[in-house]
């Protein structure tokens, strides 16, 4: 091969290479051709590209082309089956603009646009060169209800978001004006003071408040702060773009935090309350809320009353939702008014007649009668006291001298007659203790024990554990004796010295639940160190050089000679 040809090898090569770099790039062409449909463009290379002439059109006007032009175009493809160039126009046009697009966004700087529709979740802005995604919350400052003002009219926006590898672009309206109106809104803060009444616009609504604009500031009005009365949502009160009238009650010049208020421009309505609603008097309300702990009673705009569980009814465990409803009109009593904390405590079974009062007379302890088992729990029994809303309770220790189980208590059932015996009246707690078991003898021959701690009682052993013994006093009562206080001494602690059916003697050292329902606990050791404590302080002490044996050989010879 000849020195000429070896050399016009090389510099096709390179030449090849230099034009393939070109791909993907923007270049300065020449217009050297032009038909009705096609613009024929020379680039430099080994042969020319066309570019149909639709892609000179923009904004609806077609671009005035002449041969000789230069213009700028993109080289999509080196060449294409027919040998020829492939270039864009278009993708010039864009490749332009996103470079200003990306210098905009570095910037801060606004770009020019035109909304054209809605898409959801904000509107479609026609750029030069690309179309951008504007959100409905970046439209304006404060909400718009209707956006056809703004649709197909050429304006500035803010580039917030790009990606141009997604070809994707976010665009702020909003941001343009907040820049505005960034001197006038510094005035504005500058010149705010706490105490200060000014109008605003409710621009949205959450579940805790209202954010309402000032002049360019938002402030923030709470629940709390929106009326006297109380507001579950602000939606009750006001919607967004309204207009209203706030109060400054705090504003940190720091954080710029503003909190306002709107009952602050009227009088607090609990000015004066205690004369105007006295204890013991009966006022009609209109119920507000009803809750499983009361019953919220409205007195007057922005005043509002509560009637607790225990003051609904006299019968106990009435829920509220079965005496009231929110919306009527109801009569209470008012039990107490207390306006500094802003509470005044309500009564609705103050308005009848206290069936207490008369159940002592009644219904005295040792009464027999028979009444209507109410309801029936796992502790047993709830009997109507006669023709009162009044429960007394059965414990379940109290149904039977035997072991009541689960099958003895399904025989009972509500609307059935049982006959009962009133052992106890706690006026105080309004308790009622009956008992079944009591209507008849005890077939072990023990009679009622009087369960409080520090008495000793005698009690036989029902069950032996590794933990320790249980017992039963002599009415029925169960009661247990730990491990470590089956004695004094550290021998005598043995679980294994008891037997089923023996009698002990122990002192109650703890009853968990005071009256019928008690669960017991006892203890040998406790009763054994007392007795030998007083052993000691009558018949001998501890100088006296006398052993425990001596001296319980004396009281017991004393006993047997009395």
């Amino acid at each position: 091969m000849s020195d000429k040809s070896e050399a016009s090898f090389a510099e096709l090569f390179e030449q090849t290479c230099e034009n393939t770099t070109l791909e993907g790039k923007v270049v300065k062409g020449t217009i050297v051709g032009i038909d009705d449909n096609f613009a024929t463009i020379d680039v430099g290379l080994k042969s020319e590209g066309r570019i149909a002439t639709s892609e000179f059109v923009r904004g609806g006007r077609k671009m005035e082309l002449k041969v000789g032009d230069k213009i700028d175009v993109y080289v999509d493809r080196y060449e294409n089956r027919n040998g020829e160039i492939v270039l864009s126009r278009e993708k010039a046009l864009r490749e332009a603009a996103w470079d200003d697009f990306e210098r905009a966004f570095k910037e801060g700087s606004s770009v020019m646009g035109t909304i054209t529709n809605r898409v959801k979740g904000g509107f479609i802005v026609e750029l030069e060169g690309a179309a951008a995604f504007l959100p409905g919350s970046q439209v304006d400052v404060r909400p718009i209800k209707d956006i056809s003002p703004f649709l197909g009219i050429e304006q500035p926006f803010l580039i917030i978001k790009m990606d141009k590898a997604r070809e994707n672009i976010v665009v702020s309206r909003r941001g343009i004006l907040e820049g505005a109106n960034a001197e006038e809104r510094a005035k504005i803060v500058a010149n705010l003071e706490e105490g200060q009444v000014i109008t605003g616009v409710v621009k949205n609504i959450a579940s805790y408040g209202a954010f309402v604009d000032i002049g360019g500031v938002d402030g923030l009005l709470h629940n709390t702060d929106i009326a006297w009365k109380r507001i579950n949502h602000p939606s009750e009160v006001l919607t967004p773009g309204q207009e209203i009238q706030v109060k400054i009650i705090k504003f940190n010049k720091d954080s710029k935090r503003i909190s306002l208020g709107m009952k602050q421009l009227t009088s607090d309505p609990w000015n004066g309350v205690e004369n105007e609603f006295k204890v013991g008097a009966r006022v009609k309300g209109k119920v507000t809320n009803v809750t499983g702990y009361g019953i919220f009673v409205e007195l007057k705009e922005g005043v509002e009353g509560l009637v607790y569980v225990s003051e609904v009814s006299w019968k106990k465990n009435t829920a509220p939702s079965e005496v009231a409803a929110a919306g009527q009109e109801i009569e209470v009593v008012v039990l107490d008014v207390d306006a500094a904390k802003r509470r005044i405590g309500l009564g609705l079974r103050q308005l009848q007649a206290n069936p207490w009062d008369n159940i002592i007379k009644d219904f005295p302890v040792g009464t027999i009668f028979e009444g209507t088992i109410s309801s029936v729990a796992e502790f047993g029994l709830f009997v109507r006291m006669g023709e009162t809303n009044i429960d007394g309770m059965v414990h379940i220790n109290d149904i039977s001298w035997e072991k009541v189980k689960d099958e003895d208590l399904a025989k009972y059932k509500k609307g059935d007659k049982v006959k009962v015996k009133v052992l106890e009246i706690d006026r105080a707690k309004e308790r009622i203790s009956l008992g079944i078991k009591q209507l008849t003898e005890n077939p072990r021959g023990g009679a009622e024990v009087e369960l409080k701690k520090g008495a000793v009682v005698t009690c036989v052993v029902s069950a032996i554990k590794d933990e320790g013994i249980e017992v039963t006093l002599a009415d029925g009562t169960e009661g247990f004796i730990k491990k470590t206080d089956l004695g004094k001494d550290r021998q005598d602690r043995r679980t294994d010295r008891f037997a089923v059916g023996e009698k002990v003697d122990a002192k109650i050292t703890s009853v968990a639940k005071t009256g019928r329902n008690a669960k017991i606990g006892l203890s040998i050791r406790v009763l054994e160190i007392e007795e030998e404590k007083q052993a000691m302080a009558e018949f001998g002490s501890s100088d006296s050089g006398a052993s425990l044996g001596d001296i319980l050989g004396i009281a017991i010879g004393k006993n047997e000679k009395n």
